[in-house]
């Protein structure tokens, strides 16, 4: 890192722009500019931020670091370079289909092709195929890793791949994922705690009894009388229901279901599983399974749910819920907003390496006869059915965190106490929110400045017409008419991008590393009838030696944080040079830092603590 001085004789009166150019001299050179201070005749210092690459023998035009709405320039020369500055960029950012009815991303078919500004500053450090290798001779199983048809002999044999890092979550999976109360618990604080919903009626297709059973209810009432006190709830994988299994290996079989689980709040306040059915059709080849059964037919059956509640992890809560979408928000800020706009300033940190990490992902991970096929019963293509089904929950609200937690019914702290996903991400929410609204007020002295901001409606139409592939039904605003519903607006964006990508992916290696909690895939088909299931059945159903590798080193990669990560509410680059908004960030910050505190102490002498949602475990965008 350098820093120049240059002095000028002269006097230049006052400075609009600056123009910065590189010559190219023996070498391909690119040089990385922060920004440039000027300080005037009469003593006054000029911020002009930069934060860019400079390649080739290209020129970079600068404006000072006070942030403008387009109505604030009145100049022909400040309204020029704003225009051609999103010329530009609008010629470097294009929208392309992936595939039928995703949302759009970057037209980009490498991660080398992307403007230089996004890229990653080091691309070996996400080259998932090395990473996911150097993770298998980290762990130490690079032995098992070609060992594909190979079963392992018992529960136990997984412990050979097992690495144990002593008063872990993962122990603790190991020694307990068998209880019911465990399988429940992850529900609420696992790493896909978004599924659970209370339930207001038995659906139809599941038909359970109270004769089944009465023997797990502890209030002296009825099932009915249950679910009308709010004490039943349930999670349905319908959205796997007819998606194709991974035919990519022809030596193994692989099987996808599509279970219904029915839980109950016993008088603990704890969630427990009491009723789990395979299939979304009733049928004496469906039956449902229930904790009074035999030992190996409960334990299959809540293995089968938890390999289900996997695969909609991975690709619908994790790939499209936030990565996806937060490269939707990056795309359409890049083509919208010009480096001068408050809300580019404010949105910028949050949109770190996401277009890059996504572009290596389609490169490599998810592509066809990518990595994802290698391990998973989705691959092969499943994934891309299941994201074009998801598309139609992909609704506005479902992304307001506090909404979509009433919606299902999960608000209540008193009745359901140990939900700290809801507490911890409410918490972030509104420290978000706080933000975002303090920034607003600085720029936006109405509704009307709000309406009248072209360039905020253009970045709102974007999203909405290229993202959610202007589908009404989404819910997502054509156009923003108040500051309120802006600060709504960028919370989405700003939690999406940070807390919920959190949230549901630094949990995986906790999680998912003890391979009968979180099977990737499952080699034989669901059982149809009780009374038949053995261990070793088990044990041939889960995971053989290679694919448990190639989990193992994909879980561990994918819960690393960047070597460089920037946390949130950490900004190093000084977008924003107006003290209003300094004392904004200095605001967020201790609004976060109280989050952390009080997590903290929560979480002080817990077996199973939660801390996903920490701020100061919260990277400031999905950069893995």
């Amino acid at each position: 890192v350098d820093s120049y001085d240059v002095t000028v004789e002269e006097d230049l009166g006052e400075i609009q722009l600056i123009k910065i150019e590189k010559r190219k001299y023996w070498y391909q050179d690119d040089w990385y500019l922060k920004y440039v201070t000027v300080k005037t005749p009469m003593g006054d210092y000029l911020e002009f931020p930069c934060y860019r690459w400079i390649t080739d023998e290209k020129e970079i035009v600068l404006r000072d670091g006070r942030a403008k709405l387009p109505r604030d320039d009145k100049t022909q020369i400040l309204k020029q370079h704003r225009r051609k500055e999103l010329e530009t960029r609008q010629k470097m950012y294009r929208w392309k289909e992936w595939h039928p009815g995703f949302p759009l991303s970057i037209d980009a078919h490498s991660h080398s092709e992307l403007p230089r500004d996004i890229q990653f500053d080091n691309e070996k450090g996400i080259d998932f195929i090395l990473n996911y290798s150097k993770a298998m001779e980290n762990l130490y199983i690079n032995r098992f890793m070609h060992m594909f048809q190979s079963s392992w002999s018992d529960f136990a044999d997984f412990e050979r791949i097992f690495v144990r890092i002593s008063n872990t979550i993962s122990e603790y999976v190991m020694q307990h994922w068998k209880e019911d109360f465990m399988f429940g618990y992850q529900f609420l604080n696992g790493c896909n705690p978004v599924l659970i919903r209370r339930c207001t009626e038995i659906p139809k297709k599941l038909p359970v009894t109270m004769d089944m059973v009465e023997c797990s209810l502890e209030r002296n009432l009825t099932l009915e009388q249950e679910v009308k006190q709010g004490n039943i709830f349930i999670v349905d994988y319908e959205l796997l229901d007819g998606v194709d299994a991974n035919k990519t290996d022809p030596c193994t079989i692989q099987y996808l279901a599509a279970p219904i689980c029915l839980l109950y709040k016993n008088l603990e306040n704890k969630i427990v599983p009491i009723a789990i059915q395979l299939g979304q059709k009733p049928g004496p080849d469906n039956p449902i399974f229930l904790p009074s059964d035999a030992t190996y037919d409960w334990l299959l059956a809540k293995i089968w749910v938890r390999s289900s509640d996997f695969h909609i992890h991975q690709t619908v809560t994790h790939l499209l819920r936030t990565h996806l979408v937060s490269e939707v928000f990056s795309i359409a800020m890049f083509r919208q907003l010009p480096a001068v706009h408050p809300l580019f300033k404010l949105l910028v940190p949050h949109m770190r390496f996401t277009i890059a990490i996504n572009t290596k992902a389609r490169e490599q991970l998810i592509c066809e006869c990518g990595l994802f096929d290698k391990a998973n019963a989705t691959g092969g293509g499943g994934h891309v059915q299941m994201v074009q089904k998801a598309m139609k929950d992909l609704t506005y609200s479902s992304l307001c965190f506090p909404e979509e937690i009433k919606a299902k019914g999960m608000d209540s702290k008193e009745d359901i106490p140990y939900y700290y996903y809801r507490d911890d991400g409410i918490k972030v929410w509104e420290a978000i929110k706080s933000f975002a609204e303090d920034v607003i007020h600085i720029y936006y002295e109405s509704d009307e400045v709000v309406c009248e901001d072209v360039e905020l409606q253009a970045f709102v139409k974007d999203i909405y017409v290229y993202g959610m592939r202007g589908v009404k039904a989404s819910g997502f605003p054509k156009m923003i008419r108040t500051r309120e519903k802006l600060a709504e607006y960028l919370t989405v964006i700003i939690f999406t991008t940070s807390a919920q990508h959190a949230a549901v992916n630094f949990g995986q290696y906790d999680w998912c590393s003890w391979i009968p909690n979180a099977p990737p895939t499952m080699r034989r088909p669901p059982p149809t009838e009780k009374g038949t299931v053995t261990i070793e059945q088990i044990v041939e159903s889960l995971p053989d030696r290679g694919r448990s590798c190639w989990h193992l080193g994909a879980v561990w990669a994918l819960s690393q944080f960047q070597d460089n990560e920037l946390f949130l509410g950490t900004y190093p680059d000084e977008h924003f040079v107006e003290k209003p908004v300094k004392e904004a960030m200095e605001k967020f910050r201790k609004n976060l830092d109280d989050v952390v505190n009080t997590i903290t102490e929560r979480n002080k002498n817990k077996k199973l603590p939660y801390y996903y949602l920490s701020p100061d475990r919260i990277p400031n965008s999905v950069a893995v």
